[in-house]
């Protein structure tokens, strides 16, 4: 049952839910705020997301997982914010929900590990601003879901941005559509040995090989273990919930940090007008979520875009966990 509340409602009303039952509210909430049972809601943003607020000051770990799972499967993210948490809760609420977390291994920035746990990583070791992406879009194996927990959040700016890849999708001309129809994005990436066993975390060749040819990557080696690797994928895909086409990849980032690793599989560059196209349609897209202190987002990593804004307060302390949901998806 969901049902939308004037500023001020008397709600007296019975459905079924397994049994019936009734529900009666006197509640002074926003008019754009949803209840349903003991989960309140509003929208992120006008075109993005669910905020799950905290209206009857209750547990996070106590929240219907089952309601939670099914706005997620529609939204693609969402911020659960009012909850008192901290880091071990964090850890224990994402646990509820997921399964297999990867640690970040032949990911493109260095990451802090928090409390020895090398699934739970910060993302504070820069503070420049980050273009949309989706996480770790240059390899296979990427996560599916991605966590991120607010343990302190920055005086001003900082804020972490998340768009919507269907959206994104939608908004794309019709030519730019049929450029990345018919042409697959290639990165490529030269790496010392020493750059390739801090990236990926290991000291043998064989082992490094074998995690390339997991993630469908090219890997050339040369007489002094310098590496060539080439990961060849689509920017769009095809969703996972609905039939719907998601733009989403890496092309932002790249091209904005480190541009002369990313071609089309031709080995032609991205049109510049295209870039131009994608850089405005993403502004216009962009939700950012200004960060409260103990503030938890869920996101669909085969959906939602998201990345960050610049921030110079060293306090800033986001941390962030990277899964596969532990539900049917």
């Amino acid at each position: 049952m969901i049902v939308k509340l004037n500023p001020v409602v008397e709600l007296s009303t019975s459905c079924q839910y397994g049994r019936s039952f009734e529900l009666t509210a006197s509640i002074n909430f926003n008019q754009d705020l949803l209840i349903t049972m003991n989960i309140c809601t509003k929208p992120i943003s006008e075109s993005l997301g669910k905020q799950i607020i905290n209206a009857d000051n209750k547990s996070i770990l106590e929240i219907d997982q089952e309601k939670i799972i099914g706005i997620f499967k529609t939204y693609g993210v969402l911020l659960f914010r009012g909850f008192t948490t901290d880091t071990n809760i964090f850890r224990e609420f994402s646990n509820l929900f997921s399964k297999d977390f990867i640690n970040y291994a032949g990911g493109a920035f260095n990451r802090r590990v928090i409390n020895g746990d090398n699934t739970l990583l910060s993302v504070n070791d820069y503070q420049f601003g980050i273009k949309l992406h989706g996480e770790m879009y240059y390899q296979k194996n990427m996560p599916l879901m991605l966590w991120f927990y607010c343990a302190n959040p920055a005086l001003e700016k900082g804020e972490t941005t998340v768009c919507d890849g269907r959206q994104f999708f939608a908004q794309l001309s019709p030519d730019t559509r049929n450029i990345f129809a018919k042409n697959q994005l290639k990165f490529v990436v030269q790496m010392t040995k020493e750059e390739w066993q801090k990236k990926y975390k290991i000291e043998d060749f064989q082992e490094f090989q074998k995690i390339c040819k997991s993630n469908y990557t090219n890997l050339k080696r040369y007489d002094d273990d310098s590496v060539c690797i080439e990961y060849i994928c689509p920017a769009v895909i095809s969703s996972r919930c609905g039939n719907h086409q998601v733009f989403i990849n890496s092309i932002l980032p790249t091209m904005q940090l480190n541009p002369q690793v990313l071609r089309f599989e031709d080995d032609s560059e991205i049109p510049a007008e295209v870039m131009t196209e994608l850089n405005e349609i993403a502004e216009r897209l962009t939700t950012e979520v200004a960060w409260r202190k103990g503030d938890i987002l869920m996101i669909d990593n085969t959906r939602i875009m998201h990345g960050r804004r610049d921030f110079t307060d060293e306090k800033r302390d986001i941390y962030i966990r990277l899964c596969s949901p532990a539900f049917s998806y």
